[in-house]
């Protein structure tokens, strides 16, 4: 009998899926949707955005489970759409939808004419025939919507903003009917169809700009989406020929004109051509592309007819990442909407009660049932939730959008958040304070001509050169270069092995070598006290030290030592002072000795003595002191572009990647910079900053609005009119607030 433990099975990866969703125009029909989502067997998160009128749901997958997603949707009362509805808007004109408006407007008007007569002393009232007519096609016919929306809503018991127009403006239209029935001839009755009336044209005029509104947030996705071009030029057998982008291949070669997008992603094959890039990376001025040079899709071809190599396809081209992380972001909930879904849970229920205690107490109080009934019309129609709906999400929409416009990518909300309460950012310094392509400086081999165990320079960099000629280290690469250079020929290493943070051991012909930091040498037991003193000279001029050592029968010995220089990022120093002047602090840390990265640290203006700089640090360790930074009681943002880095950029607050660096560093990172520019972090933390306060802005509007307005309309200070243009108007400032953010720019 086998006793044998078995491993269980892993978990199964959670699926994503973004459901559009038609229907919902508040904060509880979005809180009702994620409810009913949540239910569905498998469900482990959904996020409804009201914004985007999307869904994302993160589920175990099984059979039928979208459908069952779906039918969810539809059982709350919703539509369920295609996801990029809420992006494609084919109707892009300004006036899109305005019709029912303008047709409420031309029905309402007349009936607002007796209120304005009053005002020069003139008593214009329609007969109440005519205003029957005016009234009854936009109480049933424009608001249908509402009526079904609500039956929706009530069906499932609960309530939304739909709930509340349709109880109000019924209630006053049916008590204008009742009022005019029952008047016989004792004169004409001040009836209250305009109310009504006008109480849903303004609804349907603020539903109308809000949507307006909605398409400006969305522009920068489609913006994104715009860039891919229809149709490639495909060099195939028979030539040139057209075909659509979906059917471009890997490998395929593909000619681009001047001015044209790339379609894909790939490498010049036949150039060189200057590229403008800044859709995608915020950069105004062209790059120049030389043969090999990468090439993004979307981009557009500068001069001169290129061929170009694919490499990257469909979602894995850079574009596709691009807009996938920007559609998270703005999908994604901020942690501050946990509030507003707690008070949106609630929100309805409590509005009903307050409109039921206020027709009873002025009823109660000795005032006309036709006053208390108005006035609880008047509550029920200015405390509709759309405001505190859109707060949260319109801010996060705009300010990604923006962010994205300029080359900086918000993956996620949270970050967003977090970012402007930053007071402490650590820099890696290779690849994102320097320009991450060292030169080797100087190679000196052990002394002693005549020594059988010394070899001459070249012989030393055919060595380092081949066995490091696989590697992707910036040190290796800088190896690498200076021996294709010096028309050094390379062969091929074995048994090759990385040590992270410490160097490379491997076999070159017979021979095994070991090149490293001289902290792991000194690790290993090597005698470096011939090169010692050369070394240090080398580090306190500031460049970065590695040791090559052969594994012989009598155990490791010293060859060489190689020194590599870097120079700091052109706009380093300044990105750091804007940091500063911001009352932020900054840390570099590093794996490179001491020396070395003291001297960078002064060329940089960082201050090693105010512990501003960390050296020697191993990768593996380079997360613990972020950790340590957080424990201090700092908010930490931790800066990076390389594998090594990802720990780190997943522990801190806030992780910020270079574009340019690992694919897995971005990963790890909340914020991508699609520049290697480090005054772009600055430039992150201020839209973060800007964008919060745009959220905390919002809110406040939202809920001053009804605890206010709320107040006012059950004391009998409100007429449902004013009302209801006062509730329109709560969604159309917090729309209106969110999209000045578009108005952001990067400091020049």
């Amino acid at each position: 009998m086998n006793n044998a433990l078995t491993t269980p099975p892993a978990p199964p990866t959670p699926a994503l899926l973004d459901i559009g969703i038609g229907g919902m125009t508040c904060a509880s029909c979005a809180a009702r949707v994620e409810k009913a989502l949540k239910k569905v067997s498998g469900v482990q998160t959904a996020t409804v955005n009201l914004a985007t009128e999307s869904a994302r749901i993160a589920y175990t997958p099984a059979d039928q489970t979208e459908a069952r997603l779906r039918r969810a949707v539809r059982d709350a009362g919703y539509e369920p759409r295609v996801a990029s509805a809420a992006v494609d808007v084919s109707d892009t004109s300004p006036w899109a939808g305005f019709m029912p408006v303008g047709i409420g407007l031309a029905l309402s008007l007349p009936l607002m004419l007796p209120m304005l007569g009053e005002l020069f002393g003139k008593h214009w009232m329609l007969p109440p025939l005519w205003q029957f007519l005016l009234a009854t096609p936009v109480q049933f016919v424009l608001g249908t919507r509402f009526y079904k929306a609500a039956w929706g809503a009530v069906k499932v018991f609960s309530g939304n903003m739909d709930v509340l127009v349709a109880l109000g403006t019924t209630a006053g239209w049916a008590l204008s009917m009742w009022l005019w029935w029952t008047a016989g001839d004792a004169g004409m009755p001040h009836l209250y169809f305009e109310g009504s009336a006008v109480v849903i044209t303004l609804v349907l005029l603020g539903k109308w700009l809000e949507a307006r509104a909605k398409r400006q947030t969305t522009s920068a996705i489609r913006a994104l989406h715009a860039l891919r071009p229809d149709v490639a030029h495909l060099i195939g057998v028979e030539g040139e020929i057209d075909v659509p982008v979906a059917e471009v291949l890997v490998g395929d070669r593909i000619v681009v004109k001047p001015g044209e997008r790339f379609p894909v992603d790939g490498s010049l094959l036949e150039g060189p051509t200057q590229v403008d890039e800044s859709m995608l990376t915020g950069e105004p001025l062209p790059v120049a592309k030389e043969t090999g040079g990468k090439l993004t899709g979307g981009s557009i071809n500068g001069e001169g007819r290129v061929v170009m190599q694919v490499t990257a396809v469909g979602s894995q081209t850079v574009l596709a990442t691009i807009i996938a992380l920007v559609e998270d972001a703005q999908a994604a909930k901020a942690p501050i909407q946990r509030l507003v879904d707690q008070i949106s849970a609630v929100f309805v229920p409590v509005v009903l009660m307050i409109a039921l205690a206020t027709l009873l107490i002025w009823w109660l109080t000795g005032h006309t049932f036709e006053l208390a009934v108005i006035n609880a019309v008047a509550v029920l129609v200015i405390s509709c939730p759309c405001a505190l709906g859109l707060a949260t999400p319109a801010a996060i929409m705009a300010g990604t959008g923006v962010a994205a416009k300029n080359g900086i990518l918000i993956k996620d909300a949270q970050a967003l958040e977090l970012a402007h309460k930053v007071d402490v950012v650590a820099f890696d310094k290779t690849g994102t304070l320097t320009a991450g392509k060292p030169r080797l400086t100087k190679l000196l081999v052990l002394p002693g001509a005549k020594n059988t165990e010394s070899m001459d320079a070249l012989e030393a960099l055919h060595m380092a050169a081949s066995l490091q000629s696989g590697s992707e280290h910036p040190l290796a690469q800088a190896v690498v270069n200076d021996a294709r250079q010096k028309s050094v020929v390379m062969v091929s290493p074995a048994q090759v092995s990385a040590m992270p943070g410490r160097g490379t051991e491997g076999k070159v012909g017979a021979r095994t070598f070991l090149i490293g930091s001289l902290r792991w040498m000194e690790e290993l037991k090597v005698d470096i006290a011939s090169l010692a003193a050369d070394a240090i000279t080398l580090q306190a001029q500031g460049a970065t030290v590695s040791a090559m050592a052969e594994r012989t029968p009598d155990g490791l010995r010293l060859r060489a030592i190689m020194a590599f220089g870097d120079e700091p990022k052109p706009a380093a120093v300044q990105a750091l002072a804007e940091l500063r002047a911001r009352g932020i602090k900054t840390v570099m840390i590093s794996g490179d000795n001491r020396g070395a990265v003291a001297a960078m640290a002064h060329r940089l203006g960082l201050r090693p003595e105010s512990g501003e700089v960390m050296s020697e640090v191993l990768p593996g360790d380079k997360a613990a002191q972020v950790v340590a930074l957080k424990q201090g009681g700092h908010t930490v943002a931790m800066v990076g572009d390389g594998v090594n880095d990802a720990p780190a950029l997943a522990a801190a607050d806030v992780g910020i990647a270079m574009g340019n660096g690992a694919d897995v560093a971005m990963h790890a990172a909340g914020i991508t910079l699609m520049r290697g520019d480090p005054l772009l972090v600055a430039a992150a933390l201020d839209i973060s900053e800007r964008t919060v306060a745009k959220i905390r802005q919002n809110l406040f509007w939202a809920f001053a609005y009804n605890v206010v307005g709320i107040p006012l309309a059950a004391l009998g200070f409100l007429n449902p009119v004013l009302a209801g243009a006062a509730m329109a108007m709560s969604s159309v400032c917090v729309m209106g607030n969110a999209l000045l953010l578009k108005r952001w720019k990067l400091k020049t």
